[in-house]
């Protein structure tokens, strides 16, 4: 029977861990956001609820039917290019995360694809995927 020495120490769960980052060069001030000011913050705020509220109204007519996902992912509006592909998919109907997965593995666009970061290739094959 062998038996297995340890010569590792283990700290016990009371003593003092080291931060991080101890010993790096990095320094606090560099790894934050910069401040700003509470209108600043105020003015991001009501543009971020804006645009929530503008991209709830378009999922709402891709329901509905009003609006085509072609027309929106071929000219999309300011609003959609940070949102991400595969949630405006999933908007419609009988598109659920199976169907919009399949779409995008074929066009070879990643889940975290935003709709203002697809190539003019991509764009183009899924909108002629989408219009069939």
């Amino acid at each position: 029977m062998s038996l297995f020495f340890c010569f590792f120490r283990v700290p016990a769960l009371s003593e003092p861990r080291p931060p991080f980052y101890a010993g790096s060069r990095m320094n606090k001030s560099s790894s934050q956001a910069p401040e700003r000011s509470l209108d600043q913050r105020m003015d991001a705020l009501r543009r971020a609820n804006e645009i929530r509220s503008l991209r709830a109204q378009l999922k709402r007519d891709l329901k509905e039917g009003n609006l085509q996902i072609a027309a929106v992912i071929s000219n999309p509006p300011e609003f959609v290019q940070t949102a991400k592909v595969f949630d405006i998919l999933i908007a419609v109907p009988k598109y659920g995360k199976v169907k919009a997965t399949r779409f995008l593995v074929h066009c070879k666009i990643s889940q975290g694809k935003t709709i203002g970061g697809l190539s003019e290739r991509q764009r183009a094959e899924l909108v002629a995927l989408l219009d069939h």
